[in-house]
C-alpha cells in the first residue's frame, strides 16, 4: 500500500505543469472531458505498466543503496526539469485541436506518445526500482497522472488562462527536491 500512495503523490506532483496537462486542457476544449480522461487513463496505464516492468528489472539487478542514490539524484533532476517547464509547441496544440475522428483513439495515441521518455515515465521507473509492490506502483502512478490531468481539465474550464503556472511549477519542483533529498539521506544513513 505504501508504494501506491507514494507513487500516486509523486506522479501527481510530477505531472503539475507538464505539457500533458496542457494537452489535456486542449483536448477538453474540443472533446467531452470524460473521453479525454478515458484516453489519458488508457495511455497512462500502458506506459506506466511498461515503466514498472523496466523499473522492476533494474531494481532486481542493483543493490538497494545504489537504487536510493540514483532515485534521489533522479528526483533532484526532475526538480530541475520541472523548473525549466514544459510547453506545447504550436504544432502539438494545432494537432490536438484538429483531430475530430474518433476522439478516444486520438487522445490515447497522443498521450501514449507524449509520455514515452517523459519525466512521469522516468519517475515511475524510479519508483518501481525502489518498491517491490509493482501493482501498487503501477496503479498509484496511473491514478496520480490521471488525477493531475483531470484537475488540469477542471481548473482549465473554470479559470481559463488565469492559471498560476509559475507557482505550480515552483511547488512541484520543490516537492521533487524534497523527495530527492529524503532518498539521498536514506541511502547514506
Amino acid at each position: 500500500m505504501e508504494a501506491f500512495w507514494i507513487s500516486t503523490v509523486a506522479i501527481f506532483v510530477a505531472e503539475l505543469g507538464d505539457k500533458s496537462q496542457l494537452m489535456a486542457m486542449t483536448f477538453a476544449t474540443r472533446f467531452k472531458a470524460w473521453t479525454v480522461i478515458l484516453g489519458i487513463t488508457v495511455a497512462t496505464a500502458v506506459v506506466h505498466l511498461l515503466s514498472v516492468a523496466l523499473g522492476g528489472l533494474v531494481g532486481d539487478w542493483l543493490p538497494t543503496t545504489a537504487i536510493s542514490i540514483v532515485a534521489g539524484l533522479a528526483f533532484l533532476g526532475f526538480a530541475v526539469w520541472t523548473l525549466r517547464g514544459d510547453e506545447l509547441t504550436e504544432e502539438e496544440s494545432k494537432k490536438a485541436q484538429r483531430t475530430t475522428r474518433n476522439a478516444l483513439i486520438a487522445v490515447t495515441v497522443a498521450f501514449f506518445l507524449s509520455e514515452l521518455g517523459d519525466k512521469t515515465m522516468l519517475a515511475t521507473i524510479t519508483l518501481a526500482s525502489r518498491y517491490d509492490d509493482w501493482v501498487g506502483t503501477w496503479i498509484g502512478s496511473t491514478v496520480g497522472m490521471v488525477a493531475a490531468d483531470a484537475l488540469a481539465i477542471l481548473v482549465g474550464r473554470l479559470l481559463g488562462k488565469h492559471l498560476p503556472e509559475k507557482a505550480i511549477r515552483y511547488g512541484a519542483a520543490a516537492a521533487f527536491a524534497v523527495f530527492g533529498v529524503i532518498l539521498l539521506v536514506e541511502a547514506f544513513l
